[in-house]
């Protein structure tokens, strides 16, 4: 009761004989317009501070509105073209990043060499170049690359790259499932191929999925640099209009606000299934 009556006094000064409950919900009360208010003042702030910017483009006639909503139903038209390249991509990924783990735990070594080095190359090398190297510098080696569409490449070009990098996040989460595991999947009679795919890989499945999820974020950003190669996706959209007509500012803001807005839905999805994973292992 003691720290119950200390708490009451800074919870609205309650008169003495207050039940408990009646202080409690007091508290709770008061923790909720706190958290409530916080909020007020974070979105308020947001408005005031972007609001503040484009008004100032607009005031200083650097930002043409109507011309803006005019182009906005063609350059956001790129938008299903970029989520489509951005999950492809990061499926594809997925698979490279699964053969690269355990191919950078194996014991043979041929195989970790082969992985070693296709982690080595694609991580010290610029995404960029990697793209432009897909369409510029494949075809000389593989002509009927000059066949393959064009989207096709970029979203190649991305998984291969973005799976070297979930590679070592793989073999991180692969070596941090308990050995123990793979023992008693061997006391069962269970070879090392079943052992890896119905025991460890599940499991290393769960505990790399929140990286995952920061991996395709990024994914959805990196997916403009195939605008580089042609893929009509929504930058190439953004700066075909922009560069025709004068107007790079507004377009490029329009697609980066819409990249903005992408990553937020998808990062608000990731908070989500994080809070539902900590839950389900409590």
């Amino acid at each position: 009761m003691t720290g119950l009556a200390d708490r009451r006094g800074s919870s609205g000064g309650m008169p003495p004989g207050t039940p408990p409950d009646k202080i409690v919900q007091e508290i709770a009360d008061a923790d909720r317009r706190r958290r409530l208010r916080f909020r007020a003042i974070f979105v308020a702030t947001w408005v005031v501070l972007i609001g503040g910017f484009v008004l100032a483009l607009v005031a200083a006639g650097s930002f043409d509105v109507e011309f803006l909503f005019e182009w906005a139903p063609y350059i956001l038209g790129g938008v299903p073209l970029t989520i489509f390249i951005s999950v492809t991509a990061i499926v594809l990924a997925l698979g490279f990043a699964v053969l690269g783990a355990v191919g950078r735990i194996s014991t043979i070594s041929v195989v970790y060499a082969v992985a070693t080095l296709y982690v080595s190359l694609v991580r010290g090398t610029p995404l960029l170049v990697q793209i432009i190297f897909m369409v510029l510098g494949l075809n000389r080696i593989i002509p009927a690359i000059n066949e393959v569409p064009l989207i096709v490449l970029g979203i190649f070009a991305l998984g291969f790259n973005y799976g070297a990098y979930l590679t070592e996040i793989f073999r991180a989460g692969i070596e941090a499932v308990p050995h123990g595991q793979r023992e008693a999947g061997a006391a069962l009679g269970m070879s090392g191929r079943r052992i890896m795919g119905r025991i460890v890989l599940p499991q290393a499945i769960r505990i790399v999925t929140p990286a995952i999820g920061n991996e395709f974020i990024a994914m959805i950003k990196d997916s403009a640099l195939v605008s580089v190669i042609g893929v009509q996706e929504l930058l190439w959209r953004a700066q075909r209009v922009g560069n025709a007509n004068f107007r790079g500012l507004e377009t490029l803001i329009l697609a980066a606000a819409m990249y903005w807005i992408l990553t937020s839905i998808f990062s608000l999805f990731q908070e989500r299934l994080e809070q539902r994973m900590a839950r389900s292992d409590r």
